[in-house]
């Protein structure tokens, strides 16, 4: 009787011990699939932002060349 209760008890710690680290391995994928969400959200925002302030240095380029040209034939 005491041998089939502790045989009992050794199965049930394995049985925690491998749900334990179940729970670990799912919490790992989670924050995992959390991180790559947030990256593409990063890399999409950065895209959009690059994009637009690549016009936006395209215009200040422009209006600054033309200031110059405008200054330099003036004298």
């Amino acid at each position: 009787m005491v041998f089939n209760i502790n045989i009992w008890r050794i199965f049930h710690m394995k049985t925690l011990i491998k749900s334990r680290k179940n729970e670990v391995g799912a919490t790992a994928i989670e924050y995992g699939l959390i991180a790559a969400l947030i990256s593409v959200g990063i890399i999409g925002t950065v895209s959009a932002v690059g994009t637009n302030l690549s016009n936006v240095f395209g215009a200040v380029s422009t209006h600054l060349s033309s200031a110059v040209s405008s200054a330099n034939s003036g004298s």
